[in-house]
């Protein structure tokens, strides 16, 4: 038997359940703007709200005009 250290070893949990206990238990959201569960709309805040807080991502899909 070899011993691990506390949080080491078993089974590694699942990215979504991860994402659903950080939003039941503290809040937070963690959600990708390409998530296909989004509508176009739902797509469109999560970037905007993206953009507001973080500034804009280095690979925006968006032509620059000018």
């Amino acid at each position: 038997m070899r011993w691990h250290p506390r949080g080491y070893g078993g089974t590694r949990r699942d990215p979504e359940q991860v994402k659903q206990e950080g939003w039941h238990d503290q809040g937070l959201l963690a959600v990708s703007v390409d998530d296909p569960r989004l509508t176009w709309p739902e797509r469109e805040l999560v970037r905007q709200l993206g953009d507001k807080l973080y500034g804009r991502r280095a690979d925006s899909r968006e032509a620059v005009n000018g």
